[in-house]
């Protein structure tokens, strides 16, 4: 818990200032793909996923060491040729976990945030899950274990190849010559993250493009069909936790509405968006049909509110790296406890960029936690001990929250000055 917190403390900034100089240049191209609101929405998401992982609040229910305990052929010591068995083993995994993920209907659920977005940029690749709780694919690290990799190399194999996945999450890099014909590129993952039918459920590989080719799932970005992004059930959300489930809500209420017990069953491992008969119909959804035609989410809004939400992602950003810097501080159970403060803040801040009402009762709740928890410990986890004045910094930050909020819900979410996302 604590090493990856650090981890993530040294990642995060370098991530954000990728982000802002992929804006900056983009404002400078005439061609910005990271619209605001979009960019909040997904570094948000971002931030609970961090947490969930940094907190463990997933199992794994069989795991790598007993794997290798069992089936191992080698005694492999932890040499680079090692890590380099583990990497590919990794990235074979990796490919069919996000295939399966493509194609299963329960799966689609953890993977649909990651393709929520309707851009295409460097910090939707901050669009990660907090709905896995369940790690269901160690089984396909299987290679790995039988050459007997030790489970410290998959360890600190797994964040690095993770890490790897985020520089490819731009329109702004078009081709990477020859290097296409070996890696993952920007080319390659616009096709993956798009709607258009030509490219749906193509280029699932993370690292190394062959798995696509060897297994018959690649496609090439074609000049004369420009991608479309975004999911073909739009999540019309900027709160990331909603749009985590929103697949999962959708499947439950099918299967309670289903009359048929096998429809019941077998709708959450058939193919992902598969509905009982002439459910589209008795239930419908909305659903983009003309990929070229509808209306993205939120391409207007206040432009205060656009400034709220901003500031909100920074302060969040502030009070998350410091628990990750201070978790051995803040100690057990009390991360948990930072944490839920956390968890609430974002879905609270969401809501309002969503201009929800209900987000005043979600403000006034995270005003009262926090408030409570400076009264319970005595100061913010620890803080005072570094900042003599940050327990007063932090009520005063809660209660102009809760102000700003209210006169946000009062105004009626005011669009005099209303913007178009992009710009």
């Amino acid at each position: 818990m604590e090493e990856y917190g650090k981890i993530l403390v040294f990642v995060m900034p370098i991530f954000l200032i990728l982000i802002i100089i992929e804006k900056i240049y983009g404002h400078y191209k005439g061609e910005d793909t990271a619209p605001n609101m979009d960019s909040v929405s997904s570094v948000s998401s971002g931030m609970v996923n961090s947490l969930k992982d940094v907190l463990g609040l997933s199992i794994t229910l069989v795991s790598y060491d007993w794997i290798v305990s069992k089936i191992a052929l080698f005694d492999l010591e932890a040499t680079f040729f090692t890590y380099l068995i583990g990497f590919i083993a990794i990235d074979f995994y990796g490919y069919w976990s996000h295939r399966l993920s493509h194609q299963i209907n329960f799966l689609w659920n953890k993977h649909a945030i990651h393709h929520s977005s309707e851009e295409f940029n460097l910090a939707c690749a901050l669009r990660q899950p907090v709905s896995s709780f369940v790690n269901l694919f160690t089984f396909l690290l299987i290679p790995a274990a039988l050459l007997g990799v030790p489970s410290k190399v998959i360890a600190i194999t797994l964040p690095i190849h993770l890490f790897l996945q985020f520089w490819y999450h731009t329109k702004h890099i078009k081709k990477i010559g020859f290097l296409e014909n070996i890696l993952v590129s920007p080319s390659h993952h616009r096709v993956h993250h798009a709607i258009n039918p030509e490219y749906m459920d193509k280029n699932h590989s993370q690292i190394f493009i062959i798995w696509d080719k060897l297994f018959g799932t690649f496609q090439a970005e074609l000049e004369t069909v420009p991608p479309v992004f975004g999911i073909t059930r739009p999540a019309r959300t900027w709160n990331p936790i909603r749009i985590n489930f929103q697949h999962l809500w959708l499947l439950i209420t099918d299967a309670w509405r289903a009359e048929n017990w096998k429809d019941k069953f077998t709708i959450w491992f058939k193919p992902t968006g598969w509905r009982p008969e002439n459910f589209e119909e008795k239930y419908p959804v909305t659903k983009i049909t003309d990929v070229y035609n509808f209306e993205k989410y939120g391409v207007q809004h206040s432009k205060k509110l656009m400034y709220w939400s901003l500031f909100q992602a920074i302060i969040t950003l502030l009070l998350i790296s410091y628990m990750y810097n201070s978790i051995a501080i803040i100690g057990l159970p009390n991360v948990f406890i930072y944490g839920a403060f956390i968890f609430l803040t974002v879905y609270s801040y969401t809501e309002l960029m969503d201009t929800r009402k209900i987000s005043v009762f979600w403000e006034s709740i995270r005003f009262a936690f926090g408030i409570g928890l400076i009264f319970y410990f005595g100061d913010w986890f620890g803080m005072n001990q570094f900042f003599p004045f940050a327990s007063y910094v932090i009520v005063s930050y809660l209660v102009l929250s809760l102000i700003v909020t209210i006169y946000f819900v009062n105004s009626n979410f005011e669009k005099e000055t209303m913007i178009v996302a992009q710009s």
